[in-house]
Protein backbone atom coordinates (compact mmCIF):
# COMPACT_ATOMS: atom_id res chain seq x y z
CA UNK A 1 0.00 0.00 0.00
CA UNK A 2 1.26 3.46 -0.89
CA UNK A 3 0.94 5.61 2.21
CA UNK A 4 -0.14 9.21 1.79
CA UNK A 5 2.06 11.85 3.42
CA UNK A 6 0.47 13.75 6.30
CA UNK A 7 1.68 16.48 8.62
CA UNK A 8 0.70 16.92 12.27
CA UNK A 9 0.63 20.26 14.11
CA UNK A 10 1.07 20.23 17.88
CA UNK A 11 1.63 22.65 20.74
CA UNK A 12 2.19 20.34 23.70
CA UNK A 13 2.64 16.78 24.85
CA UNK A 14 1.45 15.22 21.61
CA UNK A 15 -0.63 12.30 22.85
CA UNK A 16 -2.81 12.39 19.73
CA UNK A 17 0.34 12.71 17.61
CA UNK A 18 1.60 9.56 19.32
CA UNK A 19 -1.62 7.68 18.53
CA UNK A 20 -1.40 8.77 14.87
CA UNK A 21 2.28 7.79 14.55
CA UNK A 22 1.57 4.41 16.17
CA UNK A 23 -1.38 3.84 13.81
CA UNK A 24 0.91 4.61 10.85
CA UNK A 25 3.14 1.68 11.84
CA UNK A 26 0.38 -0.68 10.63
CA UNK A 27 1.18 -1.57 7.02
CA UNK A 28 -2.51 -1.25 6.13
CA UNK A 29 -2.87 2.28 7.53
CA UNK A 30 -3.21 4.70 4.57
CA UNK A 31 -0.94 7.46 5.88
CA UNK A 32 2.58 8.20 7.01
CA UNK A 33 3.50 11.18 9.19
CA UNK A 34 6.27 12.91 7.25
CA UNK A 35 6.63 16.03 9.39
CA UNK A 36 5.51 17.52 12.67
CA UNK A 37 5.18 21.27 13.15
CA UNK A 38 4.91 23.11 16.45
CA UNK A 39 4.55 26.72 17.50
CA UNK A 40 6.29 25.67 20.74
CA UNK A 41 9.95 24.61 20.50
CA UNK A 42 9.60 22.85 23.87
CA UNK A 43 6.56 20.75 22.94
CA UNK A 44 7.07 17.23 24.29
CA UNK A 45 5.56 15.72 21.14
CA UNK A 46 8.56 16.89 19.10
CA UNK A 47 10.77 14.46 21.01
CA UNK A 48 8.42 11.55 20.25
CA UNK A 49 8.43 12.50 16.54
CA UNK A 50 12.24 12.67 16.49
CA UNK A 51 12.50 9.24 18.17
CA UNK A 52 10.38 7.93 15.29
CA UNK A 53 12.65 9.55 12.66
CA UNK A 54 10.04 12.12 11.64
CA UNK A 55 11.15 15.61 10.61
CA UNK A 56 10.19 18.30 13.10
CA UNK A 57 9.89 22.04 12.56
CA UNK A 58 9.12 24.95 14.86
CA UNK A 59 8.49 28.62 14.26
CA UNK A 60 7.87 31.32 16.84
CA UNK A 61 5.10 33.74 15.92
CA UNK A 62 7.02 36.49 17.75
CA UNK A 63 9.73 36.32 15.08
CA UNK A 64 7.26 37.40 12.36
CA UNK A 65 5.64 40.77 11.78
CA UNK A 66 2.16 39.25 11.65
CA UNK A 67 0.24 35.98 11.44
CA UNK A 68 0.14 36.11 7.63
CA UNK A 69 3.93 36.10 7.39
CA UNK A 70 4.08 33.40 10.06
CA UNK A 71 1.80 31.15 8.02
CA UNK A 72 3.83 31.87 4.87
CA UNK A 73 6.80 30.54 6.85
CA UNK A 74 4.84 27.42 7.74
CA UNK A 75 3.84 26.89 4.10
CA UNK A 76 7.50 27.13 3.02
CA UNK A 77 8.40 24.45 5.57
CA UNK A 78 5.58 22.16 4.38
CA UNK A 79 6.11 22.56 0.62
CA UNK A 80 8.79 19.86 0.13
CA UNK A 81 6.59 17.21 1.77
CA UNK A 82 3.62 17.29 -0.65
CA UNK A 83 1.28 16.71 2.26
CA UNK A 84 -2.17 15.25 1.58
CA UNK A 85 -3.60 16.11 4.98
CA UNK A 86 -2.75 18.31 7.96
CA UNK A 87 -3.92 17.01 11.33
CA UNK A 88 -4.15 19.53 14.15
CA UNK A 89 -3.48 17.61 17.35
CA UNK A 90 -3.53 19.97 20.28
CA UNK A 91 -2.30 22.86 18.15
CA UNK A 92 -3.37 25.91 20.11
CA UNK A 93 -3.09 28.63 17.46
CA UNK A 94 -6.04 29.74 15.35
CA UNK A 95 -5.32 29.09 11.68
CA UNK A 96 -6.14 31.80 9.15
CA UNK A 97 -7.49 31.64 5.62
CA UNK A 98 -3.95 31.77 4.20
CA UNK A 99 -3.21 28.26 5.47
CA UNK A 100 -6.79 26.99 5.09
CA UNK A 101 -6.96 28.07 1.44
CA UNK A 102 -3.58 26.43 0.71
CA UNK A 103 -4.98 23.08 1.89
CA UNK A 104 -8.70 23.24 1.04
CA UNK A 105 -10.63 20.50 2.86
CA UNK A 106 -7.30 18.99 3.86
CA UNK A 107 -6.88 20.37 7.39
CA UNK A 108 -8.64 18.53 10.18
CA UNK A 109 -8.80 18.99 13.93
CA UNK A 110 -9.94 17.00 16.93
CA UNK A 111 -12.03 18.67 19.60
CA UNK A 112 -12.91 17.25 23.04
CA UNK A 113 -16.68 17.63 22.83
CA UNK A 114 -19.60 16.46 20.74
CA UNK A 115 -19.65 19.44 18.41
CA UNK A 116 -21.49 21.71 17.89
CA UNK A 117 -21.73 21.65 21.70
CA UNK A 118 -18.99 23.31 23.73
CA UNK A 119 -16.79 24.88 21.09
CA UNK A 120 -13.61 26.48 22.37
CA UNK A 121 -11.94 25.83 25.71
CA UNK A 122 -12.91 24.31 29.08
CA UNK A 123 -15.17 21.80 27.35
CA UNK A 124 -15.21 19.20 30.11
CA UNK A 125 -16.23 21.55 32.90
CA UNK A 126 -18.82 23.16 30.65
CA UNK A 127 -20.33 19.73 29.85
CA UNK A 128 -20.48 18.92 33.57
CA UNK A 129 -21.99 22.31 34.41
CA UNK A 130 -24.66 21.73 31.78
CA UNK A 131 -25.46 18.36 33.41
CA UNK A 132 -24.86 16.48 30.17
CA UNK A 133 -25.15 12.67 30.36
CA UNK A 134 -22.53 12.15 27.67
CA UNK A 135 -19.56 13.92 26.16
CA UNK A 136 -17.03 12.80 23.62
CA UNK A 137 -14.88 14.07 20.82
CA UNK A 138 -15.23 15.20 17.24
CA UNK A 139 -12.90 15.25 14.26
CA UNK A 140 -13.86 18.05 11.90
CA UNK A 141 -12.61 20.02 8.93
CA UNK A 142 -10.98 23.32 9.83
CA UNK A 143 -12.52 26.50 8.50
CA UNK A 144 -12.13 30.15 9.46
CA UNK A 145 -14.37 29.82 12.55
CA UNK A 146 -13.33 28.08 15.78
CA UNK A 147 -14.46 24.43 15.95
CA UNK A 148 -17.04 25.07 13.25
CA UNK A 149 -16.09 22.93 10.23
CA UNK A 150 -18.05 19.97 8.92
CA UNK A 151 -17.86 16.98 11.26
CA UNK A 152 -16.06 13.92 9.89
CA UNK A 153 -16.53 11.52 12.82
CA UNK A 154 -17.62 11.62 16.47
CA UNK A 155 -17.60 9.22 19.38
CA UNK A 156 -19.23 9.59 22.76
CA UNK A 157 -18.39 8.65 26.33
CA UNK A 158 -20.81 8.45 29.25
CA UNK A 159 -20.57 11.07 31.97
CA UNK A 160 -20.88 9.41 35.36
CA UNK A 161 -22.16 11.22 38.46
CA UNK A 162 -18.70 10.77 39.97
CA UNK A 163 -16.89 12.44 37.05
CA UNK A 164 -15.08 15.73 37.40
CA UNK A 165 -13.32 17.72 34.68
CA UNK A 166 -10.13 15.70 35.14
CA UNK A 167 -11.71 12.22 34.99
CA UNK A 168 -13.88 13.24 32.05
CA UNK A 169 -10.84 14.66 30.27
CA UNK A 170 -9.03 11.32 30.62
CA UNK A 171 -12.01 9.36 29.25
CA UNK A 172 -12.39 11.72 26.29
CA UNK A 173 -8.65 11.67 25.54
CA UNK A 174 -8.70 7.86 25.39
CA UNK A 175 -11.57 8.10 22.87
CA UNK A 176 -9.63 10.72 20.88
CA UNK A 177 -6.71 8.32 20.49
CA UNK A 178 -9.01 5.88 18.68
CA UNK A 179 -11.12 8.38 16.78
CA UNK A 180 -8.32 10.39 15.16
CA UNK A 181 -6.65 7.44 13.36
CA UNK A 182 -10.11 6.13 12.34
CA UNK A 183 -10.94 9.53 10.83
CA UNK A 184 -7.68 9.58 8.88
CA UNK A 185 -8.53 6.14 7.47
CA UNK A 186 -11.99 7.36 6.48
CA UNK A 187 -10.61 10.40 4.65
CA UNK A 188 -7.65 8.82 2.90
CA UNK A 189 -9.32 5.60 1.77
CA UNK A 190 -11.94 7.47 -0.30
Amino acid sequence: MIKKPIGVFISGRGSNLESIINACKDENFPAKVVCVFSDNANAEGLQFASKNNIDTHTLDLNNFEDKGHYEEGILKLLKPYNIELICLAGYMKIITDKLINSFPNRIINIHPSLLPKFKGLNTHQRALDAQEVESGCSVHYVNSKVDDGKIIMQTSVAIEKTDNADTLSKKVLKAEHELYPASIIKLLRK
